[in-house]
């Protein structure tokens, strides 16, 4: 079944695409007519890529890795970092840092930064700096969490990234290509659809068109993350039982190990008795001699 209906989307204004002298020719697949000089989006073929999109989604959120979420355009920044944040994903919404996927670790060094400047705070570090020094400081600390605070919790490289808009995040896009992370976008009829892996044929101007295709997303990357809290309580619940299996094993060994251990000493102490008592005989006997 799939996730969202036709009505639904022509609604949102999901159709709209781009005047056809801005079109790009590798989005004809997507398109299903012209009118007024602005081309439609094939709908039918749109709730098709986001099922598929949806589903791909939800495999990786169920397997415990982190989508980023990439949307810079201003219709689209408080629609993103509000659903986005809802299921704990990381996003950015502000300016796109160059490196940000190709030079990991050094972006994570000023994340650092940032918990560094906060434990300065709170060590009693600042009364030791002049007025002028902590201004430096806590300006540096704002312009870090406006640009990176959203990706504070992104420890290793995202498994896959979505982009609302990819003639926008052109930067983006190349970065996850060339170390083979999977890209989801929504595509517009400008756009070129060869370099993504999972496009969305949909209109990436309209805020309605963009919240409807996140909402859809999100909730997608919500029961993958359920389903995966469900079979780590299975687990838990399964490991109990086959624990307390293992201690009974544990007393039925050691409960047989010591009868063991018994009945070699009540044999050592019959042995020890027949020598006892061949000595005496042997006593007896020289003594009648």
């Amino acid at each position: 079944m799939s996730r969202t209906t036709f009505k639904e989307l022509l609604d949102a204004g999901v159709h709209f695409g781009h005047q056809k002298r801005k079109w790009n020719p590798a989005m004809a697949p997507y398109i299903f007519m012209e009118r007024g000089g602005i081309h439609v989006i094939d709908l039918e073929k749109t709730i098709v890529k986001l099922d598929e999109a949806a589903d791909a989604m939800k495999s990786i959120a169920k397997s415990g890795k982190k989508i980023l979420f990439v949307a810079t355009k201003k219709q689209a920044k408080e629609i993103v970092s509000e659903k986005v944040k809802a299921v704990n994903m990381p996003y950015v919404t502000e300016r796109w840092p160059g490196g940000m996927l190709t030079n990991f670790p050094t972006i994570r060094k000023a994340v650092k930064k940032m918990g560094l400047i906060d434990k300065m705070a709170t060590d009693g570090t600042f009364d030791n700096l002049s007025k002028r020094e902590k201004l430096q400081i806590i300006r540096q600390r704002a312009k870090l969490e406006k640009n990176l605070g959203s990706i504070a919790d992104l420890t290793r490289l995202p498994s896959a990234i979505f982009v609302v808009d990819v003639c926008k995040e052109q930067i983006a896009v190349k970065e996850a290509k060339r170390l083979g992370i999977p890209v989801f976008a929504m595509v517009d009829t400008n756009s070129d659809p060869s370099n993504i892996d999972f496009p969305i044929p949909a209109n990436d101007d309209a805020s309605k068109s963009i919240s409807l295709i996140v909402d859809i997303l999100c909730k997608a990357i919500e029961e993958g993350l359920n389903e995966r809290k469900m079979d780590k309580d299975k687990e838990s619940e399964q490991e109990e039982p086959k624990s307390g299996r293992r201690r009974i094993a544990r007393n039925v060994e050691v409960s047989k190990y010591d009868g063991v251990e018994e009945e070699e000493v009540e044999e050592d102490d019959e042995d020890e008795e027949e020598v006892i008592d061949q000595s005496e005989d042997n006593d007896s006997e020289e003594e009648n001699e």
